[in-house]
């Protein structure tokens, strides 16, 4: 297949699969916000009576059921993602990269590009689905105690114990945990991530598409004037620089929402004095 000779940029295509794919995941996590809700309001409709228990229990097991189609939701947007969206991120990398060179240059998914895409792939799979599970983990330890919440307005009226207000704020399912146990709603982190995923991965397409299709060693960073070159704080900024195809493989972006994009530059043989990044 040959390259095409007019294509809308990358970053254009990118966004466009970042914002289907941020979507899809919140839809997914709707499943289970939703079902936080109702099930609070199903418990407060319970009154003291012969049946308070039993509608307790059952207001717990369709709780269970939402637990489970929010895992089926989820886990199906990480198998599409990682089989499908991310090889395609890919894929638009590597023939962003060939806009640059001769139009007689060919691209196809070589043994190389497919360990590099299955390496990727793999990798944000399994942080997706430890987002997941850890979702899951925390709806299952808000089931329980807002059933035990329940109980105990029934036995022991207890203000404090069976409030809404308190289990919402114990029980944010509409945060995703990040590090230090802060929390971020669902959406800023399925933005986040998936950007991240998505930019890091078409990068990886470009720059390893610039080595064995195009022979390039070198590549030109194009990048936030503020943004430095390991992390947007870092004193090496790096737009205007020229990068070797290995440290730019090791930093294809900085930081979540990074804009950072690269040209190839085959006409570069060696350049030892831009060894570590510098102006052009």
């Amino acid at each position: 297949m040959t390259t095409p000779t007019r294509r809308r940029p990358l970053r254009a295509r990118l966004l466009a699969l970042i914002a289907d794919a941020t979507n899809r995941l919140t839809a997914a996590w709707r499943v289970l916000t939703r079902a936080q809700t109702a099930l609070l309001d199903a418990l407060a409709r319970i009154r003291p009576g012969r049946t308070a228990y039993a509608r307790i229990r059952a207001v717990g097991e369709a709780f269970q059921r939402q637990i489970a189609a929010f895992d089926r939701a989820a886990i199906a947007f990480a198998e599409r993602w990682a089989a499908t969206d991310l090889p395609a991120a890919y894929r638009e990398g590597a023939l962003t990269a060939l806009d640059h060179g001769p139009l007689t240059v060919r691209w196809a998914w070589t043994s190389r590009h497919q360990a590099a895409i299955t390496t990727l792939s793999a990798q944000y799979y399994t942080d997706l689905i430890g987002r997941i599970r850890e979702a899951v983990r925390r709806a299952r330890a808000f089931l329980r105690d807002a059933l035990a919440a329940a109980r105990a307005r029934l036995d022991r009226y207890d203000p404090a114990r069976t409030s809404r207000t308190r289990l919402l704020r114990d029980h944010p399912l509409d945060t995703v945990l990040y590090a230090g146990s802060s929390r971020h709603p669902v959406d800023a982190w399925a933005r986040a991530a998936v950007a991240w995923q998505a930019v890091t991965t078409a990068n990886a397409g470009l720059l390893r598409t610039c080595a064995d299709e195009l022979g390039a060693d070198w590549v030109e960073v194009h990048d936030g004037p503020d943004c430095g070159w390991t992390s947007h704080s870092d004193a090496d900024r790096a737009d205007g620089t020229l990068r070797t195809i290995q440290d730019a493989l090791a930093h294809p972006a900085a930081h979540p929402h990074c804009q950072r994009a690269f040209r190839p530059r085959p006409d570069v043989i060696s350049r030892p004095d831009y060894a570590f990044g510098g102006p052009f």
